[in-house]
């Protein structure tokens, strides 16, 4: 989706938005494809003392199994991302701002590119997650499990001795 800004560039105080949405649903991390529903995408770029700012609010819904218990889970995700523009950059390798020479902004590949590497390194079902038991499989967060928990490392044991 093109996002033409000419007129936010070329009028100080001047505010633009724009709204759609972007499949990801074909998108593969892993093996599993983890968008369920389409990215609701608001671009808002406004000019505040011939500075331009874009900011992408983004809402997805995104399904995977946890990576301590493997329970499935869902979760709807609200990110906002910001970024400055130029029409013109002096320096190549200037990661701080977006060119736009014709006045245009590919969306599609911004918001890719936010939302892929804003992922989380590891999948929780929750922030306190407790896992699978070692011993019998168990997941901790449903019950408890009379395993004996205090096992001791095999390369550990002379130490155990030492201590005893």
């Amino acid at each position: 989706m093109l996002f033409e800004l000419k007129s936010v560039f070329l009028n100080e105080g001047h505010e633009q938005q724009l709204h759609y949405a972007l499949d990801f649903t074909n998108i593969d991390i892993d093996g599993v494809f983890p968008f369920i529903s389409p990215v609701s995408v608001t671009a808002t770029a406004r000019n505040r003392a011939g500075l331009v700012t874009m900011t992408l609010d983004c809402s997805y819904d995104y399904a995977r199994c946890c990576d301590r218990c493997g329970e499935a889970f869902t979760r709807h995700e609200e990110k906002s991302f910001a970024h400055k523009l130029a029409q013109t950059l002096a320096d190549e390798g200037n990661d701080d701002y977006i060119e736009t020479p014709d006045f245009t902004v590919e969306l599609d590949e911004v918001v890719t590119s936010d939302i892929l590497l804003n992922l989380p390194q590891k999948n929780l079902c929750q922030e306190d997650c407790k896992g699978l038991c070692p011993v019998c499989g168990q997941n901790r967060n449903h019950a408890d499990c009379c395993c004996e928990q205090k096992s001791v490392d095999p390369r550990l044991e002379i130490l155990k001795q030492l201590m005893d």
